[in-house]
């Protein structure tokens, strides 16, 4: 039987989760992997087969998505013909982590596709919102990477078809101290923007790690360096709490161990609106933004020593399995055109 894997490229998330799941899919049956996307820092340690150009969302330096950038950078023409020359005849089943090419491939030959994705997740009717609707922003997750049947990821299980994170080995098995900095990661902010705000609390140390900068600097209680995958769990795991945005495996990450969190979500993006309205209903703190107004809300937040309980069991190997006994028999027929954005009651086993 042969599988391919497909991952969303935009931002490290997925690529993270990534590590844990495809040794156990390669185990199970032939695996080709697919990667769209140009927003990602860190690399796979697996051959990628396919790597495309897919629809990135590109990262601001002002808090939020870069819309016009994102306009400017899409390429409809080549998303066409990456989507027309991928070849899903060959497998009997695709695996999908919010990735357009192998998504709309599979809606227009039939080919069994099934989703497994934060995104997943955060479409279920019974997974928080945020107060303020956001119609366009619902239509793009949506059918960005459509699927016909899916399981997903979040904070809580809020229905039979969520799971609670996949939380990688490298942070299960990290050494947890508290050394008494705080781990920041805001990548729609650029270096100096966050250097200006956060400097403003002297009595902390700030361990920044940042999408636009190449080399380390430390300004007075500011440190600053390149995103790098083992200095940042490092970090973490060392910190007294940790400052990012309102994405999904960070936040995750954080709360399995046991830190503080304040969490600020991307202006521009639904799906961290949704995880912010998740993580406040969780007593997470969330604000809007980097904005002097929020000061007082920051202060509050270091003084508090409030963690925030989770229990996140090592689930991973459980969910895969669940997947392909249930999409990945001997021969595996197309999904009817009946089952497109249905998705599967299937409770976890």
């Amino acid at each position: 039987m042969k599988l391919l894997y497909a991952l969303q490229g935009t931002g490290n998330g997925h690529l993270s989760r990534a590590r844990d799941i495809i040794p156990l899919l390669d185990k199970k049956a032939e695996l080709d992997v697919l990667i769209s996307g140009t927003q990602a820092d860190i690399s796979l340690d697996y051959p990628v087969k396919y790597r495309l150009n897919g629809l990135s969302f590109v990262f601001g330096k002002k808090g939020g998505v870069d819309l016009k950038q994102t306009l400017l950078r899409a390429n409809s023409r080549k998303f066409i013909s990456e989507i027309t020359k991928l070849p899903v005849s060959q497998y009997d089943l695709i695996i999908n982590d919010f990735e357009p090419v192998s998504a709309w491939a599979a809606k227009l030959t039939g080919k069994p596709c099934i989703g497994l994705s934060h995104q997943r997740a955060v479409l279920s009717p019974f997974a928080p919102k945020p107060k303020e609707d956001d119609l366009a922003g619902r239509l793009i997750l949506k059918n960005y990477a459509p699927v016909p049947a899916g399981y997903g990821f979040h904070f809580e299980a809020y229905d039979p078809t969520i799971y609670t994170p996949v939380i990688r080995q490298q942070i299960r098995k990290a050494l947890i101290q508290d050394k008494g900095h705080y781990t920041v990661y805001l990548p729609a902010y650029d270096d100096g923007r966050l250097f200006n705000f956060l400097s403003r609390f002297k009595q902390v140390r700030w361990e920044v790690f940042s999408k636009h900068n190449k080399s380390a600097f430390t300004l007075g209680n500011v440190s600053v360096r390149p995103l790098n995958n083992t200095a940042f769990i490092e970090s973490m795991a060392a910190s007294r709490g940790i400052l990012c945005g309102a994405g999904f495996e960070t936040p995750a990450e954080a709360l399995y161990l046991r830190k503080k969190l304040l969490v600020i979500p991307m202006k521009n993006q639904y799906e961290q609106q949704c995880n912010a309205a998740a993580l406040k209903k969780m007593g997470v703190p969330v604000i809007k933004k980097l904005h002097v107004k929020y000061t007082d809300a920051i202060y509050e937040w270091l003084e508090s020593q409030t963690i925030i309980e989770v229990n996140y069991p090592d689930i991973t190997q459980q969910v895969i399995d669940t997947i392909l006994h249930t999409h990945l028999p001997l021969s595996t027929p197309a999904l009817p055109e009946y089952l497109w954005d249905k998705p599967l009651r299937i409770k976890p086993v």
